[in-house]
């Protein structure tokens, strides 16, 4: 198709799911990205993986990705957290019929059941190794010459190209960011000892040091690790040879999962924080890192742009059964505003929880313990972190709850 209701530059897992979301409801997407995806798709690409909270999974299952993800995720039933291996962690878990907090899944795992499900699409027109080289939004439309040498008119443009978005960049669009002086190791393990289904986030005045559970491979238990260190140390630590590393994690856990071994390739990235003043321009909607990137304290990032997704496809269904021009002013103010508070409060609070938990020294940290064990003997207070964790605090969109718009 030449033609279609939006235009999707990005078809990552937040691109792919929003274009997914818009087909459910009988709307077309034209869905360019640059990407090879035998490169993409590859086993070891990158090597994360990503906890899809309780709400998204319930997305998931509107739109009927579900079914392709099956067995493929290790579901989260509690998570723990604590300040170094000191004493006083705050342990996380539903009551008994609550459900999980969510599902670990390796990215790659979730780009091969949104590449199927796309391609399954009549109402998307997915191009890969394709880019958007001229674009115009006027009053008349969204008008795209692509690399292909063919051409995409569209009402809305939708930008989800990540952190790096040249398409937020040409709308001129002023950000909030700043470095952490921080980079993520990421990487996965087998372990000696079964993880129960738990998520560990320890935290070091260096960053925190995460324990994801995986499935087993083979008999063996996994786990992924995401492993924040200084900057200048990150290259050391890609080039320390595995049983280093290993021995060296292992310390950090303080043995908990017994032997370490297996370790998957290593990968880095930089974290920093970006939030733009605004979300929507003429014809113009950003969503997922496009929008908003954040420190990965809490897990949240993919989840952050799936609300987005589910989100802008509310009102962008809505808005086609009263018969709006899906670039309408109106329909993206009520975008902007709906997901404004949420992304700014989420932003803020990890970029807080990292820096309280990065200050050093013995007073610090018993402030933080003092902290984590007063939270843990007040219930409402938990109760609003699990519901802060599994996506489902706020004034919700419809596929968030599990329904179409």
């Amino acid at each position: 198709m030449n033609q279609a209701d939006v235009l999707i530059l990005g078809g990552g897992l937040v691109g792919a799911a929003l274009a997914l979301a818009l087909a459910a409801h009988g709307l077309t997407a034209i869905v360019v990205d640059p990407a090879d995806p035998a490169v993409t798709l590859a086993p070891g690409f990158d090597g994360r993986a990503s906890a899809i909270a309780s709400a998204s999974g319930r997305m998931f299952e509107a739109i009927g990705l579900a079914p392709r993800l099956a067995g493929l995720g290790c579901p989260i039933e509690a998570i723990r957290v604590s300040d170094g291996l000191a004493p006083g962690a705050l342990d996380f878990a539903p009551e008994p019929g609550d459900g999980v907090l969510g599902v670990m899944y390796e990215n790659r795992a979730l780009r091969i059941a949104l590449a199927e499900a796309v391609a399954a699409s009549p109402n998307i027109d997915l191009r890969m190794l394709t880019r958007a080289e001229a674009v115009t939004r006027d009053a008349s439309g969204v008008h795209a010459r692509l690399s292909d040498g063919r051409h995409a008119r569209a009402q809305l443009l939708i930008a989800a190209e990540g952190r790096q978005s040249p398409t937020r960049e040409a709308a001129g669009i002023r950000m909030a960011r700043w470095s952490y002086d921080h980079n993520a190791i990421i990487t996965a393990f087998t372990h000696e000892r079964p993880h129960g289904n738990i998520a560990f986030e320890i935290f070091y005045p260096a960053g925190p040091f995460a324990i994801l559970p995986l499935p087993g491979r083979d008999g063996a238990h996994r786990s992924a690790l995401v492993w924040t260190v200084a900057a200048s140390d990150a290259a050391a630590m890609l080039k320390l040879a595995d049983r280093a590393f290993l021995a060296e994690a292992e310390r950090k856990m303080g043995g908990f999962l017994g032997r370490l071994s297996e370790l998957a390739p290593r990968s880095t990235y930089k974290l920093g924080f970006h939030h733009a003043a605004r979300i929507t321009a003429e014809r113009l909607a950003l969503v997922g890192d496009a929008a908003h990137g954040i420190h990965p304290i809490a897990g949240q990032g993919l989840n952050l742009g799936l609300r987005d997704a589910a989100t802008l496809a509310q009102v962008l269904v809505e808005g086609k059964r009263l018969g709006l021009d899906l670039g309408d002013a109106g329909l993206l103010q009520r975008y902007e505003r709906w997901r404004g508070i949420d992304t700014l409060m989420v932003a803020g609070a990890t970029d807080t929880l990292a820096r309280l938990f990065g200050i050093p020294g013995a007073l610090p940290s018993l402030v933080r313990r003092l902290g984590l064990s007063a939270v843990q003997a007040l219930p409402p207070l938990k109760a609003r972190f699990m519901a802060e964790a599994r996506g489902e605090s706020g004034d919700l969109p419809k596929l968030l709850q599990g329904a179409l718009a």
